[in-house]
């Protein structure tokens, strides 16, 4: 019973134990003081003698404090000092510049991962909405230039008064509707991208003579697969607005084996085209690729004055 009394009695009134308790006290607190305000408030990475300031107040700080606790109040209520009575300042404060030293390198070294973490993930998600925002932007460039190219179409058979004019006019409302609703989305389901397919392919064959001449295989297992709407499209609008389908179509064919969606379509140009094969649409098609499928997809265009094949392959199995 009194050796548990005597104990603690001579490990507080050890001159080292008390004087290992304030530094460590000290180090706490010039800790959270350099953490929180000195390094935030003074650091600048582009001028030294800011960083030279800042050391320098974080070496006050831990002395000043530690000076207080070991210098003032110590000898106050116990009458113990850590260096000898008449001690000047000037020399407590360069000598405890060295034992501040290891607390200000540990602080500041835990602030700079911080800061570094805290940067890294205000430019990802920087990136993130730049992305975003470019994304919406070269969605909306498709929608237009996908609502001309019908257009043109139905007027062509509305000049000629033909009896495909109505059933045109349907199939693009169809398409119109599906369009403003799913453009919104982030992604759709490959089933509809195809759907929107069909129905193009749908509303040009009313304005073709040779409708059995456009060829389009699809095998399909995976048709709730994730895709980004209107990413397929441009091409199938490419190929019917820069085609010959005089006496010739094209071949359309779409897989997605193993979660692996393969787009292949091969169609013959008009002669004296003047027009580039790869418009504004597949332009964006290509920068969206870019940004949502950098290192999924592989697209090879083949283009020459009589042909424009197009193979595209894009990974959908993480989306």
């Amino acid at each position: 019973m009194i050796g548990a009394v005597l104990i603690p009695y001579f490990i507080f009134n050890s001159k080292n134990t008390i004087f290992n308790i304030t530094f460590f006290i000290t180090s706490i607190i010039c800790f959270y003081i350099n953490y929180f305000i000195v390094v935030p408030g003074f650091f600048d990475g582009d001028r030294i003698y800011k960083s030279v300031i800042v050391f320098f107040l974080s070496a006050s700080c831990f002395v000043g404090v530690r000076y207080c606790m070991e210098e003032l109040f110590l000898p106050a209520f116990f009458g113990i000092r850590n260096y000898a009575e008449g001690t000047k300042f000037i020399y407590y404060f360069f000598d405890n510049i060295f034992y501040s030293s290891t607390t200000i390198f540990i602080s500041t070294t835990f602030w700079f991962f911080r800061y570094f973490i805290d940067a890294e993930t205000e430019k990802t998600e920087l990136v993130k909405a730049k992305k975003t925002a470019e994304l919406q932007a070269l969605k909306t460039q498709i929608n237009p230039h996908f609502i001309f190219n019908s257009l043109n179409n139905i007027y062509s058979l509305v000049y000629q008064k033909s009896d495909k004019a109505l059933p045109a006019i349907e199939e693009l409302s169809k398409l119109l509707r599906f369009s403003t609703k799913d453009l919104e989305q982030e992604f759709i389901s490959l089933e509809k991208e195809i759907g929107y397919i069909d129905s193009l392919t749908a509303l040009e064959k009313l304005r073709i003579k040779n409708p059995e001449l456009l060829i389009a295989e699809k095998n399909i297992s995976y048709p709730t697969l994730p895709i980004s709407p209107m990413l397929l499209v441009p091409f199938v609008e490419n190929a019917f607005k820069h085609g010959d389908f005089r006496n010739k179509g094209f071949v359309l064919k779409i897989s997605d084996e193993q979660k692996i969606l393969h787009f292949y379509l091969h169609n013959f140009k008009k002669e004296k085209m003047k027009d580039s094969g790869s418009g504004i649409g597949i332009g964006n098609v290509k920068k969206r690729l870019e940004i949502l499928y950098s290192k999924k997809h592989e697209l090879n265009i083949n283009e020459s004055e009589t042909e424009f094949i197009v193979d595209l392959k894009i990974d959908l199995k993480d989306g």
